[in-house]
């Protein structure tokens, strides 16, 4: 269990890392769009996305338990 949430980790990590080099040069543009946003959209997509996370491991844990 512990090598799956390193792993998780790790992977979290890596994939923030590539879209911050790849967005390096637009990220000041990409800044401004978001800070236009409603916080309340950004806290109920966010809020979304935690969900479905959280039902993708829930359900990768049910229906692949070794």
């Amino acid at each position: 269990m512990p090598e799956i949430i390193l792993i998780s980790i790790g992977l979290v990590l890596i994939i923030e890392g590539i879209l911050y080099f790849l967005l390096a040069n637009n990220l000041n543009k990409l800044l401004n769009i978001i800070s236009a946003i409603n916080p309340q959209t950004i806290k109920n997509v966010s809020a979304f996305c935690a969900l479905m996370g959280l039902c993708l491991i829930y359900f990768t844990f049910k229906y692949y338990d070794n």
